[in-house]
């Protein structure tokens, strides 16, 4: 049952007016289980049976209760409010008491709540105000009444001949005088408004900076959503970019080698079955390309062949040469380990190149590719002998796709008709800086 009312009472608490009037009521409980505030106004007025000065109290402190009590919803009229009702108080002769830090307890929520320029000139409204209660019982030579004894100090002044008390007067201004130092409360009060302003400013400070690492933890956390959106578009691209130079190189070879089969089928039996044979395993190695490629993102469950590179050119150049197209390869330099990704886009170059190649430089055709490795980057060329230049295709997805790999790594690729016909693909891959 106890832990159902805690359970019940739990989200009341935490409710910022409720605080405060908790706050208001424990301030005045304790004022009168302490200071005893019957008493004192009796004692100070003079009279026991004058009940005026007691109902002005009370009327002050109810005043500086409902202040603090709804310090947050008006801090700067509930500020007011309390001043008025600490003043009521000494301006009875009143001792300070536990009700009358409701001044500085404004104070503080005025400095949480507004600008530093809106704080600033409360505090000097209320430092103004009490300089100036010194200042009025310092002229008149007389304790500031409201403050402590302890605030006070008593300073002996000597006779002098323009002092001197007519004939008759009490002897003991014939000693001296006493005079009461009147400013001496001024630090103590000064003191404790400016500690409270400092108090609610470094509160504005501290809850500015937090909302500052919020603003920046939301900047982030858009960021990162932004880059994981751009990093599912660049995987999808390059997805589209395998699937494509594997699909448009295996069915180009393979409607070649039909082509050629059906022109042999009549004539030369063991060319068609060759061919045939050629489309099979085009087909299959399209296929495990294919599958390779969706393994990459989690489509199926294992790949069948690693990522290809420069080392499988080779097989590759063997599949154009039973496809019909004369290939040669020549090597400039030194080979040498590349990058996986500069592997497999080189790879990925000649073969789109090659592909190009058997579908538009026509029948007859030969094809030259040459590598040339350097100590920064490695150069690929890709040029045929076709009798007219190669279709521009970069509207569709070849030669985009060399672009967008080329782009990838910062590289340079240059294409279009060679100096005297067919076409050449030129491209340059950096190899230093990226990571295996």
């Amino acid at each position: 049952m106890t832990q159902q009312l805690a359970v019940t009472l739990r989200p009341w608490s935490r409710r910022p007016a409720l605080q405060d009037a908790a706050l208001a009521f424990v301030m005045l409980t304790i004022c009168v289980l302490v200071n005893d505030p019957n008493a004192i106004v009796r004692q100070m007025a003079g009279n026991p049976t004058d009940d005026g000065q007691i109902v002005l109290w009370w009327v002050a402190t109810a005043l500086a209760v409902a202040g603090v009590a709804l310090r947050r919803r008006r801090p700067l009229p509930m500020l007011a409010v309390c001043t008025l009702s600490a003043v009521t108080h000494m301006a009875q002769a009143l001792p300070l008491m536990i009700v009358d830090l409701g001044v500085p307890i404004l104070l503080c929520t005025v400095a949480t709540r507004y600008g530093r320029a809106v704080s600033l000139a409360a505090l000097a409204g209320l430092l103004l105000l009490t300089t100036g209660w010194s200042l009025y019982h310092a002229l008149a030579a007389s304790p500031a009444r409201g403050l402590p004894e302890a605030f006070h100090s008593v300073t002996t002044l000597p006779m002098s001949p323009v002092t001197a008390p007519p004939a008759g007067a009490d002897g003991a201004h014939m000693v001296g005088r006493q005079a009461w130092n009147a400013w001496s409360g001024l630090p103590v009060l000064g003191s404790a408004l400016v500690a409270s302003w400092a108090i609610g400013s470094g509160s504005r400070n501290r809850r500015a900076y937090l909302d500052e690492l919020h603003e920046h933890a939301q900047d982030l956390k858009r960021e990162r959503d932004q880059q994981a959106v751009l990093a599912v578009a660049a995987e999808r691209g390059r997805i589209s970019r395998e699937l494509h130079d594997v699909v448009a190189h295996g069915l180009s070879v393979m409607v070649i080698q039909a082509q050629g089969g059906g022109a042999a089928l009549d004539n030369r039996p063991a060319d068609t079955r060759a061919a045939l044979e050629a489309i099979v395993k085009t087909g299959r190695d399209s296929l495990a390309d294919m599958r390779r490629v969706l393994a990459a993102v989690g489509e199926v469950d294992d790949a069948w062949h690693p990522q290809p590179g420069l080392a499988q050119l080779s097989t590759l150049l063997a599949q154009v040469r039973r496809a019909g197209t004369p290939v040669r390869l020549h090597v400039e330099g030194t080979p040498a380990a590349l990058p996986s990704t500069v592997d497999l886009s080189a790879y990925r170059i000649v073969q789109e190149a090659l592909t190009n190649t058997m579908k538009h430089a026509g029948k007859g055709a030969k094809a030259d590719v040459v590598l040339s490795y350097g100590e920064a980057e490695v150069g690929i060329e890709v040029s045929d002998d076709g009798q007219s230049p190669a279709e521009n295709d970069g509207g569709g997805n070849g030669l985009r796709g060399m672009r967008e790999r080329v782009r990838l790594l910062d590289g340079r690729l240059s294409t279009g008709p060679g100096p005297r016909s067919g076409f050449v693909v030129r491209a340059a891959l950096p190899i230093q800086g990226r990571d295996a």
